[in-house]
């Protein structure tokens, strides 16, 4: 069973290094649909792995861990990515005059 170990530390640093450089590039083009990208990205990972999880067979019950590790870090991933999206849309509406998808986070921009 192939399992994309997102835990195994190279993988993990090259992972946030992808997802800090596409970061960047969406806040220095402005467009909050490379933000949006990473963020589905991240959603099918986490998904991919809580369906290896519940359909894990008996002889793979020693991957639980792993998997279980993986998961909790897509939910960290999809939390940045998720942030950073509503960044990037906030900075995409401030130039284009249009109106955000959610101002409810104005005071936490007003403070990075």
């Amino acid at each position: 069973m192939f399992v994309f170990d997102i835990s195994n530390p190279l993988t993990l640093l090259l992972m946030l290094a992808v997802t800090v450089l596409l970061i960047f590039l969406a806040q220095e083009i402005k467009k909050s649909y490379i933000g949006a990208i990473v963020l589905f990205a991240y959603l099918f990972v986490l998904v991919m792995h809580v369906a290896q999880i519940a359909t894990l067979a008996e002889e793979y019950r020693y991957m639980v861990s792993t998997l279980s590790r993986c998961i909790a870090i897509d939910f960290i991933f999809v939390l940045i990515s998720f942030f950073s999206y509503l960044w990037v849309d906030d900075i995409e509406a401030r130039v284009e005059g249009k109106k955000s998808i959610d101002n409810s986070l104005d005071w936490f921009w007003k403070k990075v």
